[in-house]
């Protein structure tokens, strides 16, 4: 049985936070937020990790990241290329948008050979979640059903002060089985709590307890082909109502097969916070929570020494 791997998602060019944030530096030593993730991971167990990149970004992403790690961790590039759709469709005219989070894991296809963790570029999730996603891939096996895992936060731990932020809100049962996950992608902080909105104009509150999806998954390779269906049905489904924006996201993907009764879910639960660079008035409150995490002896000052 092949251990699993590491697939970072890293191919956003973070437009909210006006450039490429995943190579952004969030101490005095230069680390970035993946450079955590990674380090957490490989105390963890995971001994490879796959980079899903823009190609014109790969440069960059090299140098500053990925020969950084890759005397502590195999490593391998993936392109998610907007030219990588559904054989005999063809790109709506001026769409630059790559197709979304479960494009992004189809992109692996041809490198994936087993189970797999999934985690974002720009999101730190902690050495908890790190641990208990290994261990679930390790000792998990498909049967009659898929047997997937996520990591869920709760909601007031994962908002920012500067914005908007996109959240898969879960719903489980009395076993920490995922029974529903609703992509909401403009939820945001406010006086009493937290809210959602659809429309940009009516608002709809949310409890800051809700358990949110923050897009740290565990898959067998199962999910290859069950992503490529999806996304298949999302080109000929969703594109034409929305050719420039419209995305295949992965929870969306994972609660279809819910649905279909074709998967379990189990939600795996962390206690820290997350923190992230989604806008550029992030960064502070992301220094000082690494710089308070070394203090406390979490993390040494420079990770690879």
């Amino acid at each position: 049985m092949d251990k699993p791997v590491l697939v970072i998602m890293a191919a956003g060019m973070g437009s909210r936070y006006g450039g490429l944030k995943q190579i952004d530096p969030v101490d005095k030593e230069g680390h970035k937020i993946i450079d955590f993730s990674i380090y957490d991971a490989v105390r963890a167990g995971f001994q490879k990790v796959i980079f899903i990149i823009k190609k014109e970004n790969e440069a960059d992403f090299r140098t500053c990241i990925g020969d950084v790690v890759k005397g502590q961790i195999e490593v391998e590039y993936i392109y998610q290329e907007l030219t990588d759709i559904p054989q005999g469709c063809t790109i709506p005219e001026g769409r630059v948008k790559p197709w979304g989070t479960a494009h992004a894991i189809l992109s692996c296809r041809n490198v994936i050979n087993g189970a797999f963790a999934v985690i974002n570029a720009d999101d730190y999730y902690g050495r908890e979640a790190f641990q208990a996603i290994y261990h679930y891939l390790a000792v998990t096996t498909d049967d009659e059903k898929y047997r997937y895992a996520m990591v869920g936060y709760e909601l007031g731990k994962t908002l920012t002060e500067n914005g908007y932020v996109s959240r898969g809100v879960c719903e489980t049962d009395a076993d920490s089985y995922l029974t529903d996950i609703v992509e909401r992608t403009h939820i945001e902080k406010t006086a009493e709590g937290a809210a959602y909105t659809e429309d940009g104009t009516h608002y709809t509150e949310i409890s800051t307890d809700s358990q949110v999806s923050m897009n740290m998954w565990g898959f067998s390779k199962s999910f290859m082909k069950e992503a490529e269906i999806a996304f298949e049905k999302f080109f000929q489904e969703t594109v034409p109502t929305n050719p420039l924006k419209a995305e295949c996201y992965l929870p969306s993907v994972v609660d279809s097969l819910l649905k279909a009764g074709k998967a379990t879910v189990k939600v795996l639960h962390s206690k820290d916070r997350w923190f992230g660079v989604t806008y550029k008035e992030d960064k502070p409150f992301v220094m000082e929570s690494i710089a308070a995490l070394k203090a406390g002896g979490v993390y040494p000052q420079k990770l690879w020494d």
